[in-house]
């Protein structure tokens, strides 16, 4: 796994430089220092993942995040930052990040690291406990005809999104855990996401 890293803090950079090179399958292949680099290092060297901060002097990493997804929709970034600001983390989802964690959780960036590599949308504990309140608009409904969902999918997706386990939505509309199962398996399907959390997010960013 091939990383870039984009810290406009020095000392940040070499400490998230040694962690990441501490795992056997990881190589950070050049680190940078504000947006402007952070799009140079991206088009030069297309890494598997870009790690990087988002206050930066210069262009932000929200900037730099958005021009480089507009030129390649498949760049995994993933913000890592002191700011657990709400609206920093709507524009990382709209943008299309594939995740947003906190600095202090070095423990958590090797791992974080390795699941956006494996496809999944990662979002550190802090930012999770917040994104129900911090994304839904109260009026606004999730439109499930527009993704080709049944309405009982589109229950099955709130629940999901509200954080039920598949026994509390079976229990909830009446249904088996097994057919819940078989719902979600579906959905995921039909919306291709990977996971429980992509989902809860979709449902989030389509309301």
């Amino acid at each position: 796994m091939k990383i870039v890293i984009v810290d406009d803090d020095s000392l940040v950079a070499v400490s998230l430089k040694t962690i990441i090179e501490a795992g056997k399958d990881t190589e950070v292949l050049a680190t940078g220092r504000n947006g402007e680099e952070a799009i140079a290092l991206y088009r030069k060297h297309h890494p598997d993942v870009l790690l990087m901060d988002i206050r930066m002097e210069g262009m932000t990493g929200l900037a730099a995040g958005q021009v480089i997804l507009e030129e390649d929709p498949g760049a995994r970034i993933l913000f890592l930052t002191t700011f657990n600001d709400d609206e920093y983390i709507r524009t990382a989802l709209a943008i299309g990040a594939k995740g947003y964690i906190i600095k202090q959780d070095f423990d958590g960036i090797l791992p974080a690291l390795r699941a956006v590599y494996g496809g999944q949308t990662v979002f550190g504990d802090q930012v999770v406990e917040r994104l129900p309140d911090m994304l839904s608009p109260k009026k606004e409904e999730f439109l499930s005809a527009d993704f080709g969902l049944t309405e009982q999918e589109s229950e099955i997706v709130k629940c999901v999104a509200e954080g039920l386990s598949n026994r509390e939505i079976a229990e909830k509309l009446f249904l088996s855990e097994g057919t819940v199962r078989n719902y979600l398996s579906n959905i995921l399907s039909k919306l291709d996401l990977r996971d429980r959390t992509n989902l809860a997010i979709f449902y989030y960013k389509h309301r």
